[in-house]
């Protein structure tokens, strides 16, 4: 993480879209994304986007991006949002640093911090516990492994926002109880474009400190 910068020549703005579109360039080069072509990343980011301001009425105060991989969502919601706290969190070492200095110089209210570690040890760090009013998804892994790594991390009344696969019902990808077990509920699903879907949880309660289980665990042995 750099030091914050000085603001008062240069107030922080969005980035522009085609800007981060060529960062993702070159983190498809590095084969850091998938084979979607890069429009097609940039909106469904944009999708995130817009279904935390709908769902939030406006933007967050932070968010975490929990698996950020060649930093989708997370480029595109830190340039549309200069003055809310981002962090893009993967455990690969090449990315993040590359992350890192691609978001080098952003003028932001506060810089992006781009960290590295296990999605379960990412619950279990006092200085993320409970920090961010958003928590995003976007390929983290199954509903039970998303939901446990997540939970943690967001605060009272927050939301976490998860990609969906098309066609997919949320009662059977997202069970009531199975949340419950976190202090999670399923507040509601969003779509994009008509292309994009989103599942929208909400922080109703206290996650136990036992969540989530070490490494590997969730995967293993699923909570639902």
């Amino acid at each position: 993480m750099t030091e914050n910068p000085d603001l008062s020549d240069h107030p922080p703005t969005p980035v522009p879209l085609d800007a981060v579109a060529q960062i993702l360039g070159r983190s498809a080069a590095l084969g850091f994304l998938g084979s979607m072509p890069i429009d097609d990343q940039v909106d469904h980011a944009v999708g995130f986007r817009e279904a935390i301001e709908q769902q939030l009425g406006r933007p967050p105060e932070g968010f975490l991006d929990l698996g950020t991989g060649g930093g989708l969502p997370g480029l595109v919601l830190a340039a549309s949002w200069p003055g809310s706290r981002a962090v893009l969190f993967d455990a690969n070492e090449r990315r993040t640093e590359f992350l890192s200095t691609e978001v080098e110089g952003w003028v932001r209210a506060v810089p992006v911090a781009v960290l590295r570690g296990r999605a379960e040890e990412a619950g279990h760090d006092p200085a993320l516990v409970g920090s961010f009013e958003v928590v995003v998804a976007r390929s983290l892994g199954t509903p039970a492994v998303t939901a446990e790594c997540s939970a943690p991390l967001v605060e009272p009344s927050g939301i976490i926002v998860v990609s969906e696969p098309p066609d997919t019902s949320p009662g059977d990808r997202w069970p009531t109880d199975g949340l419950a077990v976190l202090g999670l509920r399923p507040a509601s699903a969003f779509r994009y474009q008509d292309r994009f879907s989103y599942q929208i949880l909400e922080k109703i309660g206290e996650t136990p400190e036992r969540y989530p289980r070490r490494v590997g665990i969730p995967a293993k042995r699923p909570l639902f």
